[in-house]
């Protein structure tokens, strides 16, 4: 197990090396004060909410994917990509040259990049992330917010900080 893992890390980091595209833009904190009794949090609109249930569940066998932006740390769009994935089912990935596309409406829009979504298919218990979640996650500053399309979910939309292999739960204030 721990052998695959470090297969993982070592293909995340020949990807995010190799990545065409780096992020520029600085992300704001979400919280001013953290300490670790009290989860940091992560706001977003409504509408964004929305947008990532609706696209979850037009193919809930399959994981979607796109990224967020905003302003000033608070979500207010998200940017479905297709995903380019060999295997959608289980996978999710953002080919490059989407992702310089995406990029750019962004920077019309004056908007930040924020996070990455994607979602987990309904076979699948859990939005939490999984190991390879973690091990290519290249954009350290960005929130991850994991979906699924499960209608009865609890919590169908989850966030998460992940940084140096580790993955932080964070509280989503749902904004109108």
């Amino acid at each position: 197990m721990e052998e695959i893992a470090n297969d993982l890390l070592q293909h995340r980091l020949d990807l995010c090396q190799g990545s065409l595209y780096r992020v520029r833009y600085s992300i704001h904190e979400f919280a001013p004060l953290y300490t670790p009794g009290m989860k940091r949090a992560v706001r977003s609109r409504r509408k964004v909410y929305g947008q990532l249930l609706e696209h979850a569940r037009r193919q809930p066998h399959r994981e979607c994917c796109g990224i967020l932006a905003g302003q000033d740390g608070l979500i207010t769009q998200a940017f479905p990509a297709k995903n380019f994935a060999a295997d959608p089912v289980r996978n999710y990935e953002i080919a490059s040259k989407e992702m310089v596309r995406l990029m750019g409406e962004l920077r019309e829009r004056r908007l930040e990049f924020l996070g990455i979504y994607h979602s987990h298919p309904n076979w699948r218990d859990t939005n939490e992330p999984s190991p390879k979640d973690i091990a290519l996650a290249c954009y350290s500053e960005a929130i991850y917010f994991i979906v699924t399309p499960r209608p009865y979910a609890t919590t169908p939309i989850r966030a998460f900080s992940i940084r140096d292999g580790r993955a932080m739960e964070l509280e989503i204030h749902v904004l109108p």
